[in-house]
């Protein structure tokens, strides 16, 4: 029954049906959080063998001779790139390992960046009037709160289906040097799901800045998520631009933050060797060391890259159910009604739900108020500026497959609500 070929008494008659089953459910009390994108507790005891004491029993010497309990390699454990490096796609000596967020390291660089500039750089890029990033979108709210919390102005560019809209981005790239820097999460992106084409790839990598000190923030954050054996696959970047003669103009970042644990992980960054100089001697004034116990731990627990891709197979089984009960319900709640549109990625932690433009505040508000915490209206957007009024990011992996069902029947009698209110109001 598509909503836009019924009469407005039929509209109504909807309406009223879905109004009162909106009524039964937010009757029920439900206070369900599907805010963020985090690991289900069933996720987090995969690793909880990293807790116990077994795994620095024998030894706390590394590799390099290094008592991993003092100060010390502040490049990270080289036993531990060597273990992460062929699942980045990278050697070791292009790594470096810090702390447990990923996030945290690209803050610290932007901001660094902001107050010294890179070697290629005029001057520090706080020094300049306004500076400016590109920001794919819809995209991860966390990149555009750095921007806004640094005062760096943000350009929106569209994402279309093999990634950010290029002719856009190479356009504002070749043509103003206040341009630093792009946003981009490669693979199964956030919110929508979606792996970069190898031809997005490639000319990203062959970008003309017309700043020098531009950079690409490769934010790989799922390079190894993938829902099933086949999953998405990403061309690496770094040989493109190394080709294009733009070695250092890319810096990626990846985490096992949704791999062993969100609280106690490890981060990566992976640059080209002038990068990794850099970036080593900067971080040498913030911090002398990273946690080389937990680094250990990782080591030790994982062993080889083959027991990593072991672990993530048992972390798709557990939340593939969940992504799949989401497409099916939008597919028969929502599709069939002709009110909404939605991604099915293969892999990462989000889906991206459109419902029908100008009703996503109001879905969300109306899902707040029967119990379901949505990711605010507006947050994929630089500003969260929504121009459309109609993206809302699905994290489905936190919640149980039980609670999830419930969310899911109030986001779309939500949905379906809002679209009616509508059409009603347009007709």
């Amino acid at each position: 029954m598509k909503y836009e070929k019924l009469s407005k008494s039929e509209l109504q008659s909807e309406l009223d049906s879905v109004i009162k089953a909106y009524d039964e459910k937010k009757a029920l009390g439900l206070k369900i959080n599907m805010a963020r994108g985090c690991p289900c507790s069933e996720q987090l005891d995969l690793s909880r063998g990293m807790l116990t004491d077994d795994l620095l029993s024998d030894s706390v010497i590394s590799k390099e001779r290094i008592d991993i309990r003092n100060y010390g390699c502040p490049q990270g454990l080289l036993e531990l790139r060597e273990l992460f490096a062929p699942l980045l796609d990278t050697k070791p000596e292009n790594m470096i390992v810090g702390g447990s967020s990923s996030l945290n390291l690209m803050y610290n660089i932007v901001s660094d960046a902001m107050l010294f500039g890179f070697p290629e750089s005029n001057k520090p890029w706080g020094k300049y009037d306004k500076i400016k990033f590109i920001c794919p979108c819809p995209g991860y709210d966390r990149h555009f709160a750095i921007c806004e919390a640094l005062g760096i102005e943000m350009i929106p560019v569209r994402m279309l289906h093999d990634g950010p809209d290029m002719d856009e981005v190479e356009r504002l790239v070749s043509s103003d040097e206040t341009v630093k820097g792009m946003w981009c999460v490669p693979k199964y992106s956030n919110p929508l799901g979606i792996t970069f084409d190898r031809s997005v790839v490639k000319r990203i990598a062959s970008l003309s800045p017309a700043a020098k000190d531009f950079k690409v923030f490769w934010d790989n954050a799922y390079c190894i998520h993938d829902l099933y054996d086949e999953g998405d696959s990403l061309s690496n970047i770094f040989p493109e631009a190394e080709k294009a003669g733009n070695a250092n103009m890319v810096l990626m970042f990846a985490s096992t933050a949704k791999v062993t644990f969100p609280g106690g992980g490890v981060s990566f960054i992976v640059a080209s060797d002038d990068n990794i100089s850099y970036i080593k001697k900067r971080l040498s004034y913030e911090i002398i060391c990273f946690d080389k116990i937990n680094q250990m731990r990782h080591v030790r627990f994982f062993k080889t890259p083959e027991r990593v891709l072991e672990q993530m197979k048992k972390h798709a089984s557990i939340i593939r159910p969940k992504f799949e009960l989401v497409y099916r319900t939008f597919a028969n709640e929502l599709g069939e009604r002709g009110i909404a549109e939605w991604t099915e990625p293969n892999g990462g932690y989000f889906i991206s739900l459109d419902v029908m433009p100008g009703t996503a505040q109001r879905t969300w508000a109306l899902a707040s108020e029967a119990g379901v915490t949505l990711t605010n209206v507006g947050a994929t957007f630089p500003y969260r500026n929504d121009p459309d009024n109609k993206n809302i990011r699905i994290a489905p992996t936190y919640v149980s497959l039980d609670q999830l069902e419930r969310a899911l029947e109030v986001l779309c009698l939500c949905a379906r609500r809002a679209a009616l209110e509508k059409l009603i109001s347009n007709n």
